[in-house]
Formats: C-alpha cells, structure tokens, sequence
C-alpha cells in the first residue's frame, strides 16, 4: 500500500470513527453492517429501532458481530423521553419528579437501575441527563426533562445520575452544555438564543456540567445554541471559544464531546449538515449524531466523504480528526471493559420507578372516593424530543383502578363544553401538560371548575398554574408510572 493510500485510509476510517447515525428497522441493515465492519464505531438507536428487550438485545449482538467494542448509543432519559418503552411509557419517572422528591440516593438508584436494562440490552451509552437549569418556565424543549429551576438541585442530581448509570457499566452523556434551560425556542425547529452574562453563565448554567464532570460523565453533549457571552457568532455544536476554550480548557473536561443532533433546523438550516459537522469537529467535538431524521446510508457517506475533504482541502486539521477518533475508541474500550458495580442487596427492585413516583406527587385539596369518572386528556403538541408516539396520562392507569372510568382526548381548539358534553354526568378528571404555556389549555380549566367543582385537575408538566380543582396533583412528569401514581391518589388507593 502506498503512503497515499493508508493515508486515505486512515483518514476514512477516522471520518466513520465519528460519526453517530440512526438506521431504520429493527435489525441492523447490510449497509450499516458493513460500514461499521469499514471503521464505523458508533450507531444511533431510536424508538423506532426497538420492539422489546429480546429484540434489543438481538440487535446489539448483530451489530457486535462485526466489531465487538462498537458504541451502541440511545437517547434514554426515563420520564417523558423513551425509547426503551416508547410504545407504553417509561417505567421510570424523569428528572423533575426525582429533583422534586430531592433524594439522590433514589436518583442514584433509579439511574443504576436504567443502566442495568440498557446494559442488559447490549446498550452502552446513554444521550443522559439533561444538566438543564430550567431558568425559563416557558422553556419548550426542557421542562420536565430537568432536575428544576435550582441550580445546585440541578448539580446534585446531575452527579448522582452520572454516578448510577455508569455504575451499571453505561457511559452517561450530560446534556446539554453549556445550558439549554434558557431559552423560549426548540432548538429542532430555530436557533435558540441566551443572552446572559458570564457571572450568570457560571453561577448558573455551568454548574450541573461541573458536578457532572466531577462525577466523571465519559461524554458531554453540546447544544445548538447562541451563547453571545461566550460567542457571538456560532452556536456552541460549532464554537472553539465553548468546546475547546471552555469545556476543554476552561473546565479541564477531557472526555468525549457529542453533538446534538445535526439534522436539526439551528444547524441544518444554517448550515447545513456536511459544513456543520467539519464545523463541530474543528471546534471541539468528538462524534456527530446524526439519525433521528436522516438515517440512512447516504448521509453516513455524505458526512464520512465531507470530513475527509475539509482534511485535505485544509479546513480541517487532519491531527483534530485523528484526535476525535482517538476518543471515540477510548470511550468504546471503555464500554468493552466496563464492570458494573455490585448492587446493595435488595436494590435491583423492578419497582424503584413507581416508589420514585409516588414520592414525587404533590397533593391539593381532596374529593370524595371517585366511581367510574371521566377522564378528559386537554393534549398539546408534543416537543420532537418527547414525540407523539409514546401515550401519556392517566386514563389507562385510572380504569384499572375504577371500571368503568370513560375517557376522552381533546386538542387545542376544545374548550370545557367539549368536556362536559363528553362526561354527561360523571366526575371529571381533567388531566393536562404545562397548562401555563397553553393559554386555551388554562381557560378551559377554569370553565370546567366554574362549572364542576368537584373537578380533579392532574398536571403532568411544569406545576406552574395556581392549583385548580377539588383536587389537583402536580405529577411532575407524564411517564407511565407518573399515570400511575395520580391514579392511585385518585382512587384513594
């Protein structure tokens, strides 16, 4: 082989080293079979991707029988964001019930447990937590996806759930810094700005991401967003001055940096996935992820071919690349060889998300033993994050406890004569999802009320709104066992 061509060779193989791309299907397809056989170390999963553990598990052992050390990566956050259990809701509550609760041995424990069933599965990392300071109440991409509006809460927590998920052999990767609770924009649709000052970026912002590193997070995920007071031109996925100068130097911070997903509008729309990508890892970052929409193999080929012409045209530094496919292997030898620590006796308990949720229920007013109510769902539309797919509420939850229980789902647009016209002359329980962002959501509410008094109110979102109802329960999240803990307090179980 001529120097020319290992060269070639090197520098492909260290392009496919970095990228992180989704797939269709529930079995890994030929091409990705053989791109991860021609240096491809990481794969992407998503709900789509997953039917069961079984055959989650079949998966991985395909994919592991082209390279045994290869990253299978999943965006398993617990509460709202699943892909383990996207088809009936997580089985775990997510990081606003636990930073409501305040209890980090059970967020160590309920990310030790997460952990154990993703590694079961043959998954080794997971795009989690989210480090978020939800600062901005409005925010529509975090909310319940983060510990709270406390920072120090925040931090805690962070580390705790670092701590437990990669006790069970699973690399965590903290998202997403520098800070995405902020901001009043999704970044999947638009490019989010925080317009904060440093003093503000470090008392705040920074300070799960520290408690994170502290905790030895193996990889942090960056977020597509303009942080003026760090950089005024780039969002961080794409900035020197936050990657490198910060994170990198800043923060001493010295494992894997992962992008955000590249197929979303604040980089695809701005500037374009192939640029975007030589743009991330010229910056900084580490691995491209890239899948959730794209997800097949001419993207990975598009990428792959984009990274290895910045190195030769001179716009990226051949060492940079090398350097970021050097980490991606470090943290996959990482995963090969990690030993999930042993479990205290008697805490491998299948319950630990349900406990978890029950502790976390906030309780207002009371109402007499409920029979065979009528459960109306006000439903907004649900961030890309979350998806539309997987259900919520508390209906399903509530008829086992009370036959009989109706049930309804009402868009924007309903109002209370929906309702009430639905629910005849049975109690309601109506159940709703960060009501004050939903203005037709909260007049709804307060028609209801005015009209029923015995009215249940179940908020399955930010707790936000003045308490209304009955009864109303602030779950502090929408997660399959936070149905079931509202429906067990209504039921008077």
């Amino acid at each position: 082989m001529t120097v020319l061509a290992h060269r070639t060779d090197t520098l492909t193989r260290d392009a496919l080293a970095v990228l992180q791309p989704g797939f269709e299907g529930t079995t890994a397809p030929d091409w990705l079979l053989r791109q991860v056989g021609e240096g491809l170390t990481a794969v992407g999963l998503f709900g789509r991707n997953i039917t069961s553990p079984e055959q989650l598990a079949a998966l991985t052992a395909q994919l592991r029988t082209e390279r045994d050390d290869v990253l299978v990566a999943i965006d398993e956050e617990g509460g709202d964001v699943t892909r383990l259990e996207v088809r009936g809701g997580s089985s775990f509550p997510g990081n606003l019930a636990l930073g409501a609760v305040d209890d980090t041995d059970l967020t160590r424990g309920v990310a030790r447990e997460l952990g154990r069933r993703l590694a079961e599965c043959g998954v080794n990392l997971n795009w989690a937590p989210s480090a978020d300071v939800n600062s901005n109440p409005d925010n529509p991409v975090i909310g319940v996806r983060s510990f709270g509006a406390d920072t120090h809460l925040a931090a805690r927590h962070t580390a705790a759930y670092v701590q437990g998920l990669q006790a069970a052999g699973v690399a965590a990767c903290t998202k997403h810094f520098p800070g995405h609770g902020d901001t009043n924009v999704d970044s999947h649709h638009a490019l989010p700005r925080i317009d904060v000052d440093l003093d503000t970026l470090q008392a705040r912002e920074l300070v799960p991401f520290k408690a994170a590193i502290e905790a030895g997070t193996k990889a942090v995920m960056s977020a597509h967003i303009l942080v003026p007071a760090l950089d005024p031109t780039r969002p961080a996925t794409l900035s020197p001055q936050i990657l490198t100068g910060l994170l990198r130097g800043e923060l001493g911070y010295e494992g894997l940096i992962v992008t955000d997903g590249m197929e979303m509008h604040a980089i695809a729309g701005t500037y374009g996935i192939e640029r975007g990508s030589v743009l991330a890892i010229a910056a900084g970052a580490d691995a491209i992820c890239v899948g959730g929409g794209l997800a097949d193999e001419a993207t990975v080929l598009r990428l792959r071919d984009a990274l290895v012409a910045a190195v030769r045209e001179g716009a990226l530094p051949e060492e940079r690349l090398a350097d970021a496919a050097a980490r991606v292997r470090a943290l996959a030898a990482w995963t090969r060889g990690a030993r999930p620590d042993a479990q205290p006796e008697g805490s491998r308990a299948s319950g630990i998300g349900l406990t978890a949720a029950r502790r976390a229920v906030l309780v207002t007013g009371s109402t007499k033993p409920l029979t065979a109510p009528y459960v109306a769902t006000l439903a907004p539309v649900a961030n890309i994050a979350v998806g539309d797919e997987t259900p919520w509420g508390v209906a399903a939850e509530l008829a086992e406890l009370l036959p009989g229980t109706e049930a309804g789902v009402f868009p924007e647009g309903s109002g209370a004569e929906n309702v009430l016209v639905a629910a005849g002359d049975r109690t309601v329980v109506a159940v709703v999802r960060d009501a004050h962002r939903h203005p037709w959501m909260t007049e709804a509410l307060d028609a209801l009320v005015a009209a029923r008094p015995d009215t249940v109110v179940v908020e399955m979102g930010l707790p936000r709104a003045r308490p209304r109802g009955a009864l109303y329960i602030a779950t502090h999240g929408a997660s399959r066992v936070c149905g079931r803990a509202a429906a067990e307090v209504i039921a008077g179980v």
